[in-house]
């Protein structure tokens, strides 16, 4: 089964290694009538962009922590704060009996649950594990399965709002597992999100953040065309974000995270399109979004063209900035 993960992974994530019922909102109540809501330690793999502020958020909760990263140095300040640090997913998974991943690919994923040190060596009975990567949700369900077998739950929960709502603990989680769980899941994921909405089974919260990453991605290509072009008939960029912002062309990628440098504060593009979320991760995404609309027979036209521009971005020196950084990718060529 771990060869086969392995292939799935590789076909949805290699490729950039160089990312039933009606939703229900967990109540307070539930939350509460959680069996004590103890603050036992819990294990967090995965502390880049967005999994360090996330795993922040559990410490100000009063949540111990046992953090695993492939890069050593992630982990420095949580040892400097006095939280355990281990040297693999297995010997996470010996210490805590909840575990959250934040990883960028299906690989990633894949390693960290059944690779020769993986979560699966020495997971516990009873133990949930929260996957908060986005992924192939065939990846999920897969890794699920695995899971089951060990005695162990397994959800998926991948987030939207970026690094900035990591840091704010206003995340949104969408989350596909059992039901029964849900509420063992939010006790921690509400430390981290404002928003935590179940799905439904096993990976239909992968399903539900790549539709989310697609429309984002297409919006963001059409806000930077939009202020690109506006630019260039000679209106002032803040003016027009400003106009857009306050009719219908309005969405996130305007008015939140405005991709013209000099508009907004606080945002990669006041940055040099530092931190945030990188495109080769959004390229990931829509390569995840790609594989999808074919097994399902789903036109994605936009969605289409989109992944081939994230890609062609990857290609001339764009990877590792943010994916707002699509605006200077614009200004840039103008051979099209």
């Amino acid at each position: 089964m771990a060869a086969s993960l392995r292939l799935r992974g590789a076909a949805s994530g290699l490729r950039y290694w160089s990312r039933r019922q009606q939703p229900a909102v967990a109540s307070l109540a539930a939350v509460c009538s959680r069996s004590m809501a103890s603050k036992t330690p819990v294990g967090f793999i995965g502390v880049g962009n967005m999994g360090n502020p996330m795993a922040k958020n559990l410490m100000k909760h009063g949540y111990p922590l046992i953090i695993y990263d492939v890069f050593p140095d992630a982990c420095k300040e949580f040892l400097d704060a006095g939280e355990q640090v281990v040297s693999s997913p297995a010997d996470v998974a010996e210490k805590a009996d909840r575990i959250i991943t934040v990883l960028p690919t299906s690989i990633n994923a894949i390693e960290a649950y059944s690779g020769a040190n993986g979560i699966l060596k020495k997971v516990k009975k009873g133990s949930l594990l929260i996957d908060s990567s986005t992924i192939d949700p065939m990846v999920s369900k897969e890794l699920a399965k695995e899971v089951e077998k060990m005695g162990a739950v397994f959800m998926d929960a991948p987030v939207s709002g970026g690094v900035g709502a990591a840091r704010s603990g206003n995340l949104t989680f969408m989350v596909g597992g059992v039901e029964e769980e849900f509420a063992a899941a939010q006790e921690l994921l509400g430390c981290m999100g404002s928003n935590v909405v179940h799905c439904g089974a096993v990976g239909t919260g992968q399903a539900a953040k790549i539709c989310n990453n697609l429309l984002l991605a297409i919006s963001m290509i059409g806000t930077a065309e939009a202020m690109n072009l506006g630019i260039r008939l000679g209106l002032d960029p803040k003016l027009l974000a400003k106009i857009l912002n306050m009719s219908s062309g309005r969405c996130w990628s305007s008015d939140t995270y405005n991709p013209v440098p000099g508009v907004m504060d606080g945002v990669p593009s006041a940055n040099n399109y530092q931190g945030g979320f990188g495109t080769t991760l959004m390229a990931k995404d829509l390569g995840l979004a790609q594989d999808s609309a074919t097994s399902t027979k789903s036109p994605i036209l936009l969605g289409s063209q989109a992944h081939q521009i994230y890609r062609m971005m990857c290609a001339k020196g764009y990877s590792k900035k943010d994916f707002s950084s699509v605006f200077q990718f614009l200004r840039e060529e103008e051979t099209f």
